[in-house]
């Protein structure tokens, strides 16, 4: 942080507590050359993620989407609620920390794919059924033979 009163970049922080909204940190700092002392506020960048669907739209990315999408591929299967909460979770923060604002559609199935073969085979298959859009028995039995094959791995 560069002291507003000589200009020095390092400083150390004295205090630090919330803003009154919550949604700032604010922090007094002390210049470590002049020793002056000054504040600043930190706030949370709230950069939307966008995702690029198949048609090349853009929409902001919808984890209830994502979510209701995992509902229905476990539909009357034994996983938890919290469990898919957690794998909505992982794929959200996967994609914020890659740093990127815009991300294709397709990885965002990759990724939901990625975390269903380690909960519920048959989820995930009923998940890759419809992301993949298998057009025969064949690409379904394909698939099949992939999870039987790195079960046997």
């Amino acid at each position: 942080m560069k002291c507003p009163f000589c200009g020095y970049t390092e400083s150390k922080v004295i205090d630090s507590r919330p803003a009154e909204d919550g949604e700032k940190i604010r922090r007094r700092r002390e210049c470590l050359k002049c020793e002056k002392r000054f504040t600043t506020y930190e706030i949370i960048e709230t950069t939307p993620l966008m995702v690029i669907k198949k048609d090349k739209s853009r929409e902001a990315f919808d984890r209830n989407k994502l979510l209701s999408g995992l509902l229905r591929a476990c539909e009357k299967r034994p996983v938890a609620m919290n469990t898919l909460e957690q794998v909505v979770d992982d794929i959200q923060i996967a994609l914020q920390n890659s740093l990127e604002k815009e991300v294709p559609s397709q990885r965002i199935g990759e990724l939901a794919m990625e975390k269903l073969k380690g909960v519920d085979e048959v989820a995930y298959v009923r998940f890759a059924s419809v992301y993949r859009q298998f057009k025969d028995i064949n690409s379904f039995m394909a698939e099949l033979k992939l999870i039987l094959e790195s079960k046997a791995n």
